[in-house]
């Protein structure tokens, strides 16, 4: 399978790269950080509309077919909503819910018969002190997917959120490098052991392969249990 992923730099997008390299042909996307890989891989802005239709362009004829776009991108803020400052919020919005749009759209304008992966948080669907903005904004990813799942039925396009809990990744060192809210934070779980990445790149992979075609529009929550479990 042909596959785009944006984000690969990050602590799931890595994982996910090392799990799909070997079966499948790569079209690698990151922003900042370039990624240590042995293949290339191309610098996008996920949050600037024209940056990512120029990226997955390319992606889509330097492949031919495009069977999967994953789309990894995201930030993580844990403020109450009074803390939250302007520029905190619009840099919320923009890391994670219009760099999701953007994937869609992209998406509904140049790929068919593609899988296409969203990532939301289990924080989305279980009330958790001071998750307030980035909780909204992913509630809003998961709308636009099951949105653009009936929008862009007709050309075979299946859209799916990822929603995690706590993964242990560059991403949420501020909860893991502290020991005492580490290990509260592993109570909250019936697993009694927070994630990594690996657990993430799992769903990932079942969920883009082609014989499961008939799931779309979809939330899939990986979180140990934090938000089905008391």
């Amino acid at each position: 399978m042909n596959i785009i992923i944006i984000g690969c730099s990050g602590g799931i997008g890595k994982q996910l790269v090392s799990d799909l390299k070997e079966n499948h042909n790569l079209f690698l996307g990151y922003h900042n950080n370039k990624p240590d890989f042995d293949y290339p891989s191309h610098q996008v802005n996920a949050d600037d509309f024209d940056s990512l239709m120029s990226f997955v362009k390319e992606g889509k004829e330097s492949m031919e077919s495009v069977g999967a776009l994953i789309c990894l991108p995201g930030t993580l803020i844990l403020k109450p909503a009074h803390k939250c400052t302007e520029e905190d919020f619009n840099n919320t919005v923009s890391n994670n819910f219009k760099a999701a749009f953007s994937a869609v759209r992209a998406s509904g304008e140049l790929l068919r018969d593609c899988a296409v992966i969203l990532m939301s948080t289990a924080a989305a669907s279980i009330g958790l002190a001071n998750h307030e903005l980035i909780s909204g904004v992913k509630s809003g990813v998961e709308g636009i997917a099951k949105s653009a799942s009936k929008t862009y039925a007709r050309k075979n396009l299946r859209f799916n959120t990822v929603s995690p809990g706590l993964v242990d990744t560059p991403l949420t060192s501020s909860i893991t490098s502290n020991d005492i809210i580490l290990q509260a934070s592993k109570k909250m779980l019936a697993s009694q052991r927070i994630g990594q990445p690996k657990d993430i790149s799992n769903m990932i992979k079942f969920l883009i392969k082609k014989e499961n075609n008939w799931i779309t529009g979809q939330n899939f929550i990986v979180d140990g249990g934090l938000s089905s479990t008391k």
